[in-house]
Parts: C-alpha cells; sequence; structure tokens
C-alpha cells in the first residue's frame, strides 16, 4: 500500500513510519503546513515527496492516508482525503465535534473508503488478552475499572496540546484513549463528571494538563459500572495502570496504556495471584494490519470511524461536565 502522511509530527516520525514500513509498504509524500517542515521530515525519513498542497499527493499515487495534524485540522483534511479516494487512518480524536466526525463517517462510507481512528490500545495484545480473561469470566461480573494515564508530557510536544481554544487539553489527548480501551470492556457510558485542571509550572499556556473523570457504564443487562480515570501530562514517574474489579477478583494491567509492545497483567482471585505475560506486537502494527485488511475488505479497522466517534462522545462530555461542574448525561 502506498500512502501519504498528513502532518509532519513526532508520532508519525517515531511510531508511524517504522510501522508502515515493517510491513512492506511505501510512503510516498509528507503533506505539512510549513513546506520547510515537510522538506526536513522527507529528507529525515527517505521520502521522495514533499508538500503543502494535499491534492498534489494524488499524483505520487497514494492510496491511504495517516492524518496526524493538530486536532482542530483533522475535520478538512480527512474531508478533502477522501474526496481524493484515500483511505483514511485519522489520529484521535478524528474531529473537535461529533457532527463533524459523523459526517466524516458517512462520507467515507458513501466514497465507499475506509475511515478508522488510531487508537492503539484496544487492538493490543494485551488488551486483548485483558478482554478475554473478562469474557472468561476469571473476575465473575465487572463493577469497576480504573486508568491511570499520567505521564510527563515531552518537552517537543508542549504546544498546541496546552491550548484548548485550538483541540488541545489533556482530556481529548488522553481521555479519548481511556474511553477507546473502556467502551469496548464494559458497555455503554450513559453518565461522566469531571474535573480539570492546570499544574504545571511550565504550563505556559494554561491549558489543562491534569483531569479526573469518571463515567457510569451500562451492560448488556443494564448493570451498572463504575469507572474512574487519572490523565495528565504532569506526572513524572509512574506507570501507566488499568485495574478492574469483578465479584470473583480482579485484573491489574501494569503499562498498560503505553505505546511500547510490553506490560503484564496480574490475575488476583480467591485461588491466588498469577502472572502473565502475554507474547505482544507493535500496536501500531496490529492497527495498520486490520486497516489494510479492512481496505480489501477482509474484516474491520481495530478502531471504526464509529467506534472512534464513541470515544470521542465520551471525552466530549467530560468536558463539558469540567466546564460546567455539572453530571453530563449521554443519549442510549
Amino acid at each position: 500500500m502506498k500512502w501519504v502522511l498528513i502532518g509532519a509530527s513526532n508520532i508519525a516520525a517515531t511510531r508511524l513510519v517504522l510501522a508502515i514500513r515493517a510491513r512492506g509498504d511505501e510512503i510516498v509524500a509528507v503533506v505539512s503546513g510549513s513546506m520547510e517542515r515537510a522538506l526536513d521530515f522527507a529528507a529525515q525519513h527517505d521520502i521522495r515527496r514533499a508538500t503543502t498542497d494535499l491534492t498534489d499527493t494524488i499524483r505520487a499515487g497514494a492510496e491511504a492516508a495517516y492524518v496526524s495534524s493538530a486536532n482542530h485540522l483533522h475535520y478538512g483534511q480527512v474531508t478533502a482525503a477522501i474526496h481524493a479516494g484515500l483511505h483514511v487512518l485519522c489520529e484521535k480524536p478524528m474531529t473537535l465535534r461529533l457532527d463533524e466526525s459523523e459526517h466524516l463517517a458517512a462520507l467515507a462510507a458513501t466514497n465507499r473508503r475506509v475511515l478508522a481512528v488510531n487508537h492503539h490500545l484496544p487492538g493490543s495484545d494485551l488488551h486483548a488478552e485483558a478482554r478475554e480473561l473478562v469474557d472468561g469470566g476469571e473476575i465473575g461480573a465487572v463493577l469497576s475499572a480504573r486508568i491511570a494515564h499520567a505521564t510527563l508530557l515531552r518537552v517537543d510536544g508542549r504546544t498546541w496540546r496546552l491550548r484548548g481554544q485550538r483541540g488541545g487539553g489533556i482530556i481529548l489527548d488522553r481521555t479519548t484513549h481511556d474511553a477507546s480501551v473502556l467502551n469496548r470492556l464494559l458497555g455503554t457510558p450513559v453518565r461522566v463528571s469531571a474535573m480539570q485542571v492546570a499544574q504545571a509550572t511550565w504550563n505556559q499556556d494554561g491549558g489543562p494538563d491534569a483531569a479526573m473523570v469518571t463515567i457510569e457504564y451500562r451492560d448488556l443487562d443494564d448493570r451498572p459500572i463504575l469507572a474512574q480515570t487519572h490523565d495528565a501530562f504532569t506526572v513524572t514517574a509512574d506507570p501507566t495502570r488499568l485495574t478492574l474489579h469483578g465479584t470473583r477478583g480482579t485484573i491489574d494491567v501494569i503499562d498498560a496504556m503505553s505505546q511500547e509492545p510490553r506490560g503484564t497483567i496480574e490475575l488476583l482471585t480467591a485461588a491466588g495471584r498469577r502472572e502473565l505475560r502475554p507474547p505482544q506486537r507493535d500496536p501500531y502494527g496490529i492497527v495498520l494490519d486490520a486497516f489494510a485488511a479492512a481496505t480489501t475488505g477482509d474484516g474491520q479497522p481495530t478502531v471504526t470511524a464509529y467506534e472512534g466517534i464513541a470515544a470521542l462522545r465520551v471525552a466530549l462530555a467530560a468536558e463539558e461536565s469540567a466546564t460546567s461542574g455539572r453530571v453530563v448525561e449521554l443519549a442510549r
């Protein structure tokens, strides 16, 4: 498959370029709002074409686009890519508004293009193993979940992510990932309550850099399940975790929210404590393999456009709650 990169981003440079080429795919062009940045990225990663014009990539013969620009640019760029006939893998959140994301999903369907969201965690081997334990009844009925997704934001990332008016902020950056994991595990989110603050002394823009969110889910039997997330750009030394409490035990997934293929699972039941270390592949490779298969009609992406919308719905509700101080009800 031939790819165009829309956005000369760090995630493209450190993750997707390697994962695309590991599959044997080709990157034919990189697009950036800055020609200087596009040229520099192309030179660093041995990409022949650098441009600021998305339509120019049609002449490069691209079949798929990976969009990793700033969040507020996604809607227009994904629209243009689909109209250009490309399948699209878009970074989360797909857009900043539900109606825009829903429009993109419908546009992709109308044009028979695959549109997927690069939530890399739900497809990872570690999370797949955790879901199998839950589905197999190892901890009984799930009662609650807790995610710790607090790390230190890289210095080179302290830009638009801290400018909430441009689609940044901790909730859109991190809580969307949490929701992509929790939605698949727990069922339907029905209520959201959140608080967010700016904590870091280096955060000169003043956008939210830490948040705690509580979500009520309902499972297929309409049983309530509570989930809590702690997301932050400010924590220097703590492994990320996913903890699931059930009526018969607990699953603790350590390094659960990492981009690396690592992590362990501890299962605690009346029988004692058991550690699991499932074989793990690069989560971005898993995403790309599923995406490529979907473009040929063989299966679905790891996270479809509609699953991306569901994660965005939770994040936007959390932002609304944090701003208004009220619990936000979600349509069921």
